[in-house]
C-alpha cells in the first residue's frame, strides 16, 4: 500500500478524496460576490414611471395614536423636459399631502404646497426631512417598523406609480440610506 499516493490511500480505506482547495476557494468567492450583489437591493428600493426614478420612499414608525406620518423619496428625472408631482395618495391615510418646512425668522413653519414640484429636466427633487415631504393625514393604522405601505404617486406627464414606502424606526432620518443620485 506504500506505493500508492496519500489521496488512492484514503479511498481504499473508506476515505473521501481530498478536496482541490482552489476549487473551494474559487466556489467561495464566487458565493461572496453573489451576495454582495443582492445587498444594495436589500438596502434601498427604486420605482420608475416614464422618464422618472423614485429612489428609496420611506417613512417613520408612529407612536399609537399619531394622526400623521412623514414620507421622503427623491425623484430623478432622466428626461429632457421638467414634470411636477401633482397627487399622492395610499389607503394607509384618508389623504396625502406635499408640505414644505422651512425656517423663517427664526421660526420653523410647514404649509401644504400647492400646484405640485416641479422635478427640473436632467435634475431632481428631495423629499426629505426638513424639507419638502409627503403628510400622510388621517392614519387609518400606525406604520410600523420593518413593514412596508404603498402609495400613489401621479406626475402631471409620466402619470401615476404605485410605490413602497419602508417603514424606518422614529427616530431614523433617512441619512444612511442608499438613495437615488
Amino acid at each position: 500500500m506504500s506505493n500508492f499516493s496519500p489521496a488512492a490511500r484514503a479511498l481504499m480505506l473508506g476515505g473521501t478524496r481530498p478536496r482541490d482547495f482552489g476549487q473551494h476557494l474559487g466556489l467561495a468567492v464566487f458565493v461572496l460576490i453573489l451576495l454582495l450583489a443582492c445587498i444594495p437591493g436589500a438596502i434601498a428600493h427604486e420605482f420608475k414611471v416614464g422618464d422618472l426614478e423614485i429612489g428609496h420612499p420611506w417613512s417613520r414608525a408612529t407612536p399609537p395614536g399619531a394622526k400623521v406620518a412623514g414620507g421622503y423619496f427623491t425623484v430623478t428625472n432622466k428626461g429632457s423636459a421638467p414634470d411636477r408631482l401633482l397627487s399622492i395618495s395610499s389607503d394607509i391615510s384618508e389623504k396625502a399631502e406635499l408640505h414644505e418646512m422651512g425656517v423663517k425668522d427664526g421660526v420653523m413653519t410647514m404649509r401644504p404646497v400647492t400646484g405640485g414640484l416641479e422635478i427640473p429636466a436632467g435634475g431632481k427633487a428631495e423629499l426629505k426631512p426638513g424639507g419638502y415631504h409627503l403628510m400622510f393625514v388621517g392614519l387609518k393604522r400606525q406604520p410600523k417598523q420593518g413593514e412596508k405601505f404603498s402609495a400613489t404617486l401621479t406626475f402631471e406627464k409620466a402619470g401615476a406609480v404605485t410605490v413602497d414606502f419602508a417603514v424606518e424606526g422614529m427616530g431614523e432620518t433617512g441619512m444612511d440610506m442608499d438613495h437615488a443620485d
